[in-house]
């Protein structure tokens, strides 16, 4: 199974660059948060997404490269190949001089248990048109394993363009970054109940908060020397409440059916 799982992720990768492991080191800091606002290092995140809309270029959510051809993001997110596109390598919003990829979309693959009443199984798969060019800023994340054990004190970060507070539609040109702590599913109950699924993971709620436009981006933990995806920014409180966990879509949940999507297509 160890050997499998290992033949996967190569195929996945297709890459002489190594998964999880940007050129820049991001700097990473436990009082940062999104809401609030903090500006990550440019190129830190290499695999971090924008989804944009077609017309008005416009960023609405989120996502994450998992190889030259893939991207994952939120099922939430509805991204529709005719009418959005993929932008690599973006740091800030504002600028004209950036060494972005817009890539087209040529399928969407949404998980088939996707619930968008509970938001169970929060999953979409984009396929890009042509490949992406890895460089400094462009790079794939590393898939959380089917089997992937998260111990208690790891390292996570969240990342986005999404709204910096829960008042007022205030949103950074810059990518912010935020270190969370993992949440156990009991702790998360006591906020959201049974709306918590085995498809989900919980994480904040100690001053710092994802909020909306952040939705499909990526939760990180550093594993080794790697950083691995583990969750897509799914669901939480409507005004991004910094003492309410959010929750997370479970990537070792579906990294088969990632798998299979892939090799399949």
């Amino acid at each position: 199974m160890a050997f499998l799982w290992v033949a996967i992720c190569l195929a996945l990768l297709g890459s002489s660059y190594g998964c999880g492991i940007p050129i820049i080191s991001p700097a990473v800091d436990s009082s940062q948060r999104i809401v609030n606002g903090e500006n990550s290092l440019p190129g830190s995140w290499p695999w971090q997404v924008s989804l944009k809309d077609r017309s008005s270029g416009g960023h609405f959510c989120g996502g994450s490269l998992i190889n030259q051809y893939w991207a994952v993001t939120a099922a939430h997110c509805n991204v529709s190949p005719s009418r959005h596109v993929v932008v690599l390598g973006q740091y800030d919003m504002s600028s004209n001089s950036e060494p972005i990829q817009v890539k087209t979309i040529s399928r969407a693959i949404t998980h088939p248990g996707w619930n968008p009443n509970t938001f169970n199984n929060d999953i979409t798969l984009l396929k890009l048109s042509s490949p992406a060019q890895l460089t400094t800023y462009v790079s794939p994340v590393c898939l959380a394993s089917p089997t992937e054990a998260l111990p208690q004190g790891i390292t996570c970060v969240t990342t986005g363009w999404g709204r910096i507070s829960g008042i007022g539609n205030i949103v950074p040109n810059r990518l912010q970054q935020v270190a969370l702590p993992l949440v156990t599913v009991n702790q998360c109950k006591t906020y959201w109940g049974n709306r918590i699924t085995d498809s989900m993971i919980c994480a904040g709620g100690q001053g710092a908060s994802s909020c909306q436009g952040d939705s499909g981006g990526p939760l990180v933990c550093l594993k080794g020397n790697s950083w691995v995806l583990i969750g897509i920014v799914s669901w939480g409180t409507s005004n991004c409440d910094v003492r309410s966990p959010a929750m997370y879509t479970r990537v070792s949940l579906f990294s088969t059916w990632i798998s299979q999507v892939v090799a399949s297509n």
